[in-house]
């Protein structure tokens, strides 16, 4: 009877696995979301990831394993009334348990910065794309080609034709691209899932990101900073399309006549310092 319930234990745990309906492909990616490649930076990004979360697998089942091992080995039998020999020190484990902590924070630090220093590398890109967040939409101004497109906000997620009023950024395949990042009226975060990355967009400041987009589709995106009230409607699609399709996109924008960028005016702060009669008008 002893046997069988040890062995429940990995048969529990394999039942788990089958039921949650993970695919391979799943597990490889650390349980992230998206298609491999889908940006110059993702595979960086799930390698770091899934190297870690299978060290700390490794460190979790380990300790574990010493726990379960100290329960059985060193349970008090039936019987039993003695009171259990005290050690006041154990130099081997006590080293252990603060060398191999501190190995594994400098390690996972030094591999972050290493995976961070090179996602946020400046690059000369081949376009520049200004993303403008606002209560509750986005602004996209396409700098290259001089056009801009506006949203407006979801019209709840789930109604007939709700998908087409998304705003829609579009990107060409396999070129390099610098997203200039900022704000209208209160922090924002541009998140494109399937990316792997998300950045905050400050009233008054300009963040940057520079990637290239390598697999063509369509890609969900949303703000990933609380921004209010209807923050949950703050979506976008982000469409990863040929060069012809791009160009193509770009004309239909200025022949709708939105030739031109989007600046500052429409920011709701305008509380600005009074000392400067060039911004106060």
């Amino acid at each position: 009877m002893r046997v069988l319930k040890w062995a429940a234990i990995p048969a529990l745990a394999s039942l788990m696995l089958v039921l949650s309906g993970c695919t391979p492909q799943e597990f490889q990616r650390g349980l992230e979301p998206g298609v491999p490649g889908v940006t110059n930076h993702t595979d960086r990004i799930v390698g770091l990831w899934t190297t870690s979360w299978i060290v700390l697998w490794g460190v979790g089942i380990i300790a574990w394993g010493l726990m379960i091992y100290a329960i059985i080995v060193y349970r008090r039998r039936k019987g039993d009334t003695h009171t259990p020999p005290q050690l006041r020190y154990n130099n081997p484990i006590e080293t252990m348990f603060t060398v191999v902590p501190l190995i594994l924070v400098v390690g996972f630090f030094a591999f972050t910065a290493r995976d961070i220093a090179e996602i946020e590398k400046p690059v000369a890109s081949d376009y520049t794309i200004q993303v403008i967040g606002k209560q509750w939409s986005w602004d996209f101004n396409y700098v290259n080609n001089n056009v801009y497109d506006s949203g407006i906000q979801s019209q709840f997620e789930g109604q007939e034709g709700s998908e087409a009023t998304l705003p829609v950024l579009y990107l060409p395949v396999g070129k390099s691209v610098t997203v200039d990042l900022t704000s209208r009226d209160v922090i924002h975060s541009f998140w494109v899932i399937d990316f792997l990355y998300k950045k905050d967009m400050f009233p008054g400041r300009v963040n940057h990101m520079y990637f290239t987009p390598q697999v063509v589709g369509t890609y969900k995106g949303k703000c990933a900073e609380l921004c209010g009230e209807f923050h949950s409607m703050m979506l976008f699609n982000v469409k990863v399309v040929p060069q012809a399709e791009y160009d193509a996109h770009m004309a239909e924008l200025a022949a709708a006549g939105n030739q031109g960028q989007l600046d500052s005016n429409y920011d709701r702060n305008q509380n600005l310092p009074g000392d400067n009669p060039e911004i106060r008008g």
